[in-house]
């Protein structure tokens, strides 16, 4: 049953003695108080001051063990306070014992035991950036001012613990002799304009490899050249240069241009000629078998007929070499005098409809005879011959 119930005890557990029907709470400066004496009690304060020297000094010898035995606690709350650890997420501790390596210990709630144990707790993914900005000589003994940032973590905090006193300024040193390096291998318009892409991936690499082989256990994640550019003493006249150059580009970018033009239209220009040679001579060569064919057609007719053969091959020429020509020559048998018959003459100069001997023409300032036409002309011509030559013969007989 409890004390304050109804039918209890009443005696109060803090001491306060039978209080009654009072059911408040109990007074905090009371108990306070009764908390102080009951530690004295323990360190061997309390003690009557009636008692003889005898049980004076066991008081003191008591109260001695007492104040010992809180220091001891109160210091080994504080070590076991000061041993206690967290490690974050992105964060590693690197525990050494008697100065030797033990171990890498993740993330959570850990613990170590100094003076035996020492503790390196240091963030492992945090990016890091160290600047730097450096006037330096380049390959053509011309010099430079490049401005970088160097993006950093750690990947092995053994390394950054135990291999370099001192990783900062290790990296520092080697950033300075990486730049110097790479840019003193490169000409001024390389680290200017188009090489400065470059620069920052070969400084990385070679800064990388500095670092290991150091061992201070840091990564270069990025480098970035964030600037370059000559001495501000001359740089009006490097923009001209610059300026110049791009113009030279131009011109020869327009140069490309025109080729990649006319390049290929002589290609097919070319070709073309080829092939029409090609064609032509494939004609002539087609041309001469035809001709050497028949050749060998006619001398095994010829050889067959000669006369026949004769005739008709002189026929065909002069019908080939006459066809194409508007002018006649007439011979007529028995006569003295050959007789030209310029037809193209004869027919110049008259227009519309012209009937000669029955047979219609047409013309319009040109002749244009059909082969029908032509020879019904010369018909009549020859009929007109012969008659007139008829009569001259008629004439001289009668004289």
């Amino acid at each position: 049953m409890a004390w304050n119930e109804p039918g209890g005890n009443n005696q109060d557990p803090w001491g306060g003695g039978n209080k009654g029907n009072n059911q408040g709470p109990p007074d905090l400066d009371e108990a306070f108080r009764k908390f102080q004496q009951t530690l004295k009690g323990i360190f061997g304060g309390k003690g009557g001051s009636t008692g003889g020297n005898n049980n004076r000094g066991g008081s003191g010898a008591a109260g001695t063990r007492g104040l010992w035995a809180g220091i001891v606690v109160i210091a080994l709350l504080a070590y076991v306070w000061n041993a206690i650890y967290v490690v974050d997420e992105k964060e590693r501790a690197v525990i050494l014992r008697f100065g030797k390596y033990t171990e890498t210990v993740g993330p959570g709630l850990r613990m170590y035991f100094p003076p035996i144990e020492t503790r390196y707790l240091k963030p492992v993914t945090q990016i890091n950036t160290y600047r730097l900005s450096q006037s330096m000589l380049t390959e053509d003994e011309n010099i430079v001012e490049v401005a970088m940032s160097v993006q950093y973590n750690i990947t092995s905090l053994e390394d950054y613990v135990l291999k370099d006193s001192n990783p900062e300024q290790s990296l520092k040193e080697a950033t300075q002799s990486a730049l110097r390096h790479v840019v003193g291998s490169s000409e001024m318009h390389k680290v200017l304009t188009e090489g400065r892409e470059v620069l920052g991936d070969e400084v990385k690499i070679r800064l990388q490899d500095y670092l290991n082989e150091y061992g201070t256990g840091l990564n270069i994640v990025k480098v970035n050249i964030e600037s370059s550019q000559p001495p501000r003493q001359v740089l009006t006249a490097f923009d001209d240069v610059i300026r110049a150059r791009e113009e030279e580009q131009q011109e020869k970018n327009k140069a490309e241009a025109y080729a990649n033009q006319v390049v290929p239209e002589a290609r097919g220009d070319a070709q073309r000629i080829i092939e029409e040679a090609n064609g032509y001579k494939e004609e002539v060569v087609s041309r001469a078998k035809g001709d050497a064919s028949r050749f060998d057609q006619l001398l095994t007719e010829y050889q067959k007929a000669p006369g026949v053969t004769r005739e008709r091959l002189y026929l065909e020429t002069m019908q080939d070499v006459l066809s194409a020509t508007s002018k006649v020559m007439v011979d007529v048998k028995g006569g003295n005098n050959m007789m030209y018959l310029p037809l193209d003459k004869l027919m110049e100069g008259q227009k519309g409809r012209a009937t000669i001997g029955g047979s219609s023409v047409h013309s319009s300032g040109a002749t244009n005879l059909t082969q029908d036409e032509i020879g019904t002309i010369a018909d009549h011509v020859t009929a007109e011959i012969n008659r007139r030559v008829s009569n001259s013969r008629a004439g001289r007989t009668s004289r």
